[in-house]
């Protein structure tokens, strides 16, 4: 394997950690100065600045002629969200789920996550697809804000904010952060698709499972590292806030962007429509019933969720790899594991539901 490519992955995901952090730092600074809730916050300006290095990479990946990796990564990137990032932040501390994420945003989640599939159903997420799907980003962006207004839970002081706003100093300085961030995470994604696309030639895989593994792993560290240490921080709002913010954001504006800018749509695979866009959706729904059993995600569903997370990747380097145990291997999770989950997801659903009547 070409040690530059290896080099240039490493870097690029170096510089997309570093752009989300310091993005991240600007933007939330800005938004706890004009008074937003932390909920919204998760929803919006966190979960869309750790969503850059996503939409990064895919704009890159088009302009490279690479299209397969758009799709990937922002799928690959969903799965991980909710799988790996919320399963390793409620291993450290069980995480709290507010109602609103329960009520509106997650069934959101779900509902951008079937229109996907329904969009793709002809092999290509068209330009007119793409410009719906901004579209729609730009009004649940809109909603959100006006819900924050709303929100007279605040968790800063308010008359150091008051202060802190007539200072022309703190805003030129996070302003900076976020053009600083921005420069990082393009550069980092010019680097990361270059290395991976030569990574994915030497071992013969194709651009869709680099896509859904390691740039998918790799553009969701900053997601995963802003929920763990807000779990452990105790800000959990913007924990969950930020997962569920990101894979709306990652459908809506991610691909939606990237679209608009392919002048012949993004391909998409046979593989992506008959499985990795269905497990991003069953992923989805299966907040729903963890989400509201106590309106807590416990230790234990964070382990499984972990534990998915692990599976599905064994099922994609399998497939890629036409290992001689994906058969059974692909037995054992269709005939026990997925059954089970989905019999255990609906005695906690009716559980819940009982409860509440």
């Amino acid at each position: 394997m070409n040690i530059t490519a290896l080099g240039l992955l490493m870097l690029g995901l170096v510089l997309l950690v570093a752009g989300a952090e310091v993005l991240v730092r600007g933007a939330s600074k800005l938004a706890m100065l004009l008074g937003v809730s932390p909920l919204i916050i998760g929803l919006t300006i966190v979960a869309y600045g750790t969503s850059a290095p996503e939409m990064a990479v895919s704009l890159q990946a088009n302009f490279s002629g690479e299209a397969g990796i758009s799709i990937g990564n922002v799928v690959g990137s969903n799965i991980c969200n909710i799988l790996f990032i919320l399963g390793a932040s409620a291993m450290v501390t069980p995480l709290l789920v507010a109602e609103q994420l329960i009520k509106i945003d997650v069934p959101i989640m779900i509902g951008v996550s079937l229109l996907l599939m329904l969009l793709v159903q002809d092999g290509t997420l068209g330009q007119f697809d793409a410009i719906f799907l901004f579209a729609g980003a730009v009004v649940y962006t809109l909603f959100l804000f006006s819900q924050g207004r709303d929100d007279d839970a605040e968790d800063y002081d308010p008359d150091t904010a008051q202060q802190e706003r007539r200072q022309v100093k703190i805003w030129l300085i996070n302003v900076a952060l976020m053009i600083v961030g921005i420069g990082l995470l393009t550069q980092g994604s010019t680097w990361l698709v270059a290395g991976a696309v030569a990574i994915a030639q030497a071992f013969g895989l194709s651009k869709l499972v680099i896509g859904l593994t390691i740039i998918a792993l790799g553009t969701s560290l900053p997601e995963a590292a802003t929920s763990i240490i807000a779990s452990v921080k105790g800000e959990r709002d913007i924990a969950v806030g930020n997962v569920v913010g990101s894979n709306i954001f990652n459908i809506l504006s991610v691909l939606g962007v990237a679209g608009i800018f392919a002048p012949n749509g993004i391909a998409v695979s046979p593989a992506a429509i008959n499985f990795d866009i269905p497990v991003m959706i069953a992923v989805a729904i299966a907040c729903l019933p963890i989400f509201f059993s106590g309106n807590v995600i416990s230790r234990w569903e964070g382990i499984v969720f972990f534990a998915y997370y692990l599976a599905y990747i064994g099922y994609v380097v399998l497939d890629a790899t036409e290992h001689d145990s994906l058969p059974v291997y692909s037995s054992v999770l269709a005939a026990f594991v997925i059954p089970l989950t989905v019999i255990t997801l609906f005695i906690i659903a009716v559980r819940e539901i009982r409860g509440k009547t």
